[in-house]
């Protein structure tokens, strides 16, 4: 028989964040978060989005054993702003029994139910900076630090449970190898020159720090337009800073400007950590945070995590200028292989814009909705 329990406590979360551990102990391709960082996401007292979302994390035992976990959220600004009375859910992992999977997403659709909601959608997280989408194929490729692993059997519990295809999104990576600099050198010195634009490059994140307000309003005008998104509110700039621009390195960040000096364009890539996350198992200490820096500075694979684009210099050839920019560092680097975070497979001006590097799709992952 199978039993829900809701976690609330310190103890009770750590149970949650650390399920996946045992799930996939013997997965050479799972990429095991950090269990502190992790916990902080889901601390009300820590993590800012909870000033406009609520959360719910149920557990599910059976013969006294945890065998899966699901969070519940509600994104209060999608509710009330966009009209969506959307039921997220997320963190759902489970062992391969219909019972416990039933089970847990009773639970949501119970809370969704009570607050009114219409649809849920999952797995998906608090917004659009979280991770997305269940794996339906490249079990064989090691995860990152920004997506979630599953087994190949988390598929057929989703559709057996009636849930349909909501969004579906690739994953692309090319050898750097395939880069041909002419296909940028050619153009990017007009495109600066036409628009009056110059590239800042840097070597210490103390140096983008006065950037980062800057580059987070122009990542919510980039993906205004884009479905379901989520705005980044003032709030949450400050705690994005602390958890993501630290673990970045300086080097993999490029911000465009105009002749008044405000940011139009800026470019994330992250050093892989997935090796590096394997060898800490969830901690920082003792060794954890060795293997993490020395993959920040070291690492031969990136994935290029974010590009933004004011809206009123896009298709104007801005992304040659990054392009370029990336190509000497990679240079520096000697970085071999390029991955590119989860794209909607319907997103055809991202498609255009690798098309030169032959990037092939090694994985792919989709969301599912159900009607209440």
């Amino acid at each position: 028989m199978v039993t829900i329990q809701q976690a609330v406590s310190k103890s009770e979360i750590k149970k949650f964040v650390t399920f996946p551990f045992s799930l996939y102990k013997d997965s050479p391709y799972w990429v095991p978060p950090l269990i502190k960082g992790e916990m902080e996401s889901f601390d009300k007292t820590k993590n800012p989005v909870f000033q406009n979302a609520d959360a719910w994390f149920f557990l599910a035992y059976k013969e006294g054993k945890i065998v899966g976990r699901v969070a519940a959220m509600i994104n209060w600004i999608e509710v009330n702003q966009q009209k969506l009375r959307k039921m997220r859910f997320g963190w759902f992992d489970f062992i391969d029994d219909a019972a416990v999977t039933d089970a847990l997403i009773a639970k949501v659709q119970e809370v969704a139910i009570a607050h009114q909601m219409e649809f849920m959608e999952g797995p998906v997280g608090f917004s659009n900076l979280d991770k997305v989408g269940v794996l339906t194929e490249g079990f064989d490729h090691i995860g990152t630090m920004i997506t979630w692993y599953n087994y190949p059997y988390y598929q057929g519990h989703y559709e057996r449970m009636g849930f349909v295809k909501e969004k579906g999104f690739e994953e692309n990576k090319f050898p750097n190898s395939n880069v041909d600099p002419e296909l940028f050198k050619r153009v990017y010195v007009l495109i600066k020159k036409r628009y009056g634009l110059r590239e800042i490059n840097f070597t210490k994140t103390s140096e983008i720090m006065p950037w980062v307000d800057q580059m987070f309003d122009l990542f919510n005008a980039s993906y205004a337009k884009l479905a379901s998104f989520v705005p980044i509110t003032p709030i949450q700039k400050t705690y994005f800073k602390k958890k993501y621009i630290s673990f970045i390195n300086p080097e993999y960040i490029k911000f465009i400007v105009d002749s008044s000096d405000q940011l139009i364009a800026f470019a994330i890539v992250m050093p892989s950590y997935s090796r590096a996350l394997q060898k800490a198992n969830g901690k920082l200490f003792p060794f954890g945070l060795i293997h993490l820096l020395r993959a920040r500075k070291y690492s031969k694979d990136v994935i290029f995590y974010l590009i933004g684009i004011h809206p009123e210099y896009q298709n104007k050839g801005v992304t040659a200028i990054i392009f370029n920019e990336y190509y000497e560092t990679f240079k520096i680097k000697q970085v071999e292989t390029c991955y590119r975070t989860p794209e909607l497979e319907e997103n055809i001006a991202i498609k255009q814009l690798w098309k030169h590097f032959d990037p092939v799709v090694y994985k792919r992952r989709r969301t599912y909705t159900k009607m209440l």
